[in-house]
């Protein structure tokens, strides 16, 4: 390998390995622009910030993407009883928000961008990623009376 194909090499290397690194806050701003008080869960480059949220019922909690990559937010099927189901992009269901991602991307939450939904029933929501659950990000809403 000459010198200019391992610096090509090298230096594609240390960008992609960087590129992570940037999922944080940069001069109090997320990547997309957001502040903390633009949001009340974060979602970084495998996480969302809290894992677990707890509001009162009635309460509507807001997803920011505050990461450098797109997510989603979407419910397991495993929410209360008389809930309505929750996931970025109006999906009714797990499997239709999943097929869709996988076919066109919807359901993304580019950075920079928000996602909101209302908690009428008490009891506990796990809801995940779907581009990013076999990493870990995963999260739960715990909703009290």
């Amino acid at each position: 390998m000459d010198r200019r194909a391992f610096l090509r090499v090298a230096g594609a290397g240390c960008a992609v390995s960087l590129s992570g690194c940037l999922g944080g806050v940069v001069d109090g701003l997320g990547i997309g622009g957001l502040s903390d008080e633009d949001f009340d869960i974060g979602m970084s480059a495998n996480a969302f910030l809290p894992e677990e949220y707890e509001v009162s019922a009635g309460e509507t909690v807001v997803w920011g993407n505050n990461g450098s990559r797109g997510h989603t937010v979407t419910a397991y099927e495993t929410i209360p009883a008389d809930a309505e189901y929750f996931a970025s992009g109006g999906h009714d269901d797990p499997g239709t928000a999943r097929d869709a991602w996988y076919e066109r991307g919807d359901g993304n939450i580019s950075p920079g961008e928000t996602y909101e939904h209302t908690f009428e029933i008490p009891g506990r929501y796990n809801y995940f990623c779907i581009p990013h659950e076999s990493g870990g990000m995963v999260g739960a809403i715990v909703v009290t009376d």
